[in-house]
């Protein structure tokens, strides 16, 4: 049973990381081939950096990606501990409810409809030109982030104590600063995961994007998807690489400091436990 269990797992690791090994492996590829390896070279990784049109979407989204997260990290946690502070069940599961379904919600879905919207409010507003661009990327981005910062951080909230802002304002401490004080710190691992998902979301998004995007503005995906139409150069497998291994380090610190910041509650924890 164990040895089937093991085959199992590793399949499911061979098929959901074999793609990106190849592509890896592909990015140091001497010649210009998908089928034939060439030898060990970095001339995609030289000619990725004389490419100005990919390192200007790729600027575009990392732009997008930081300024959407964030925008998205602040509203969300607002958001979560306001449904979190709701008494009344049903509002609560309304919210809830209503929270979550831009996350089931088909994406070209949310894109045609966030598209008409924009289109609508220009007309309204009788705006000439094209309404579509940075900032109405920028609101889309932002709208289908927004509930997975709430899904990060309320787990978070709901394993503190629900009295403990509270007897921060006890002491003395004003509302704002209680929270900051008392609370934040306990759910920042929820809003720093929250942060990192909204970040590679925005990122990868290109359904949304696609449909919300205008003319003067092109984002990473756009780009690559505008490059299918002919043929997909091996200095996006090596902009791939990059991307990879960047998100990948990012994700080992952010658990390495989350694994650091329980440990570190756990030893306040058994102090505050021997001192009783």
């Amino acid at each position: 049973m164990k040895t089937a269990k093991r085959i199992y797992t590793a399949l499911v690791f061979i098929f959901l990381y074999l793609p990106i090994a190849v592509m890896i492996l592909y990015s140091f590829n001497k010649i210009n081939s998908t089928g034939v390896f060439g030898g060990f070279s970095l001339r995609w990784y030289a000619e990725l950096f004389r490419d100005t049109e990919t390192l200007t979407a790729l600027r575009n989204s990392l732009v997008l990606a930081v300024i959407s997260s964030l925008c998205a990290t602040v509203i969300g946690t607002a958001a979560a501990v306001g449904i979190d502070k709701l008494r009344t069940r049903w509002v609560k599961t309304l919210t809830l409810t209503v929270t979550n379904i831009p996350m089931v919600n088909p994406e070209i879905v949310t894109g045609v409809s966030m598209m008409l919207l924009f289109v609508f409010g220009a007309n309204l507003m009788r705006a000439s030109g094209s309404v579509l661009g940075f900032w109405t990327i920028l609101i889309a981005h932002i709208t289908f982030n927004l509930p997975y910062v709430i899904l990060s951080v309320l787990p978070k909230l709901r394993q503190i104590d629900p009295h403990l802002q509270e007897a921060a304002q006890d002491l003395g401490c004003p509302p704002v600063k209680s929270f900051f004080k008392a609370v934040f710190p306990t759910i920042l691992p929820g809003v720093i995961t929250g942060a990192v998902m909204a970040f590679t979301l925005s990122l990868d998004d290109f359904v949304i994007s696609y449909f919300t995007i205008g003319p003067e503005f092109q984002t990473l995906p756009i780009r690559i998807f505008s490059m299918t139409k002919k043929r997909v150069t091996p200095d996006i497998y090596a902009l791939s690489t990059m991307l990879f291994a960047t998100i990948l380090l990012l994700l080992i610190i952010i658990n390495a400091l989350q694994a650091y910041g329980d440990k570190q509650q756990g030893r306040k924890e058994n102090r505050i436990n021997r001192s009783l």
